[in-house]
């Protein structure tokens, strides 16, 4: 029974289910880079190039066997999305700084305290 709510523990801490919110989220944001690759990107900055190989789908560019075309759809895939984590993580640290705190006005009570030993010892 110990095994189970170990388990039970694991499975339900925060880490656990922000992993797996991440994912989920991840995976989504996949097919949306995706679609933007293939859908604007592919078509406005591609498209002199790929008319100028007679194809009309990056993913059909190819030398000889080598289909690069895939793997330069990938590749744009992946600067997008690193470029949009870049910014994401940027805003977030920029919410999570902190001003210092400011100096307390007055003297602590320790340091009140140093000073009435003082003045008593200067007596």
């Amino acid at each position: 029974m110990g095994f189970l709510k170990e388990f039970k523990e694991f499975a339900v801490k925060g880490n656990v289910v922000d992993l797996a919110i991440g994912v989920i989220i991840g995976g989504a944001f996949g097919s949306i880079v995706k679609s933007f690759i293939d859908d604007v990107i592919t078509p406005l900055l591609l498209a002199p190039a790929l008319k100028a190989a007679d194809m009309q789908n990056i993913q059909d560019l190819k030398v000889g066997a080598v289909k690069y075309g895939s793997f330069l759809s990938a590749v744009i895939s992946f600067l997008v999305i690193a470029f949009v984590l870049f910014l994401v993580v940027k805003g977030i640290n920029r919410m999570k700084k902190e001003e210092p705190a400011p100096p307390p006005a007055g003297p602590t009570p320790t340091e009140q305290l140093l000073a009435e030993i003082r003045d008593a010892l200067k007596k």
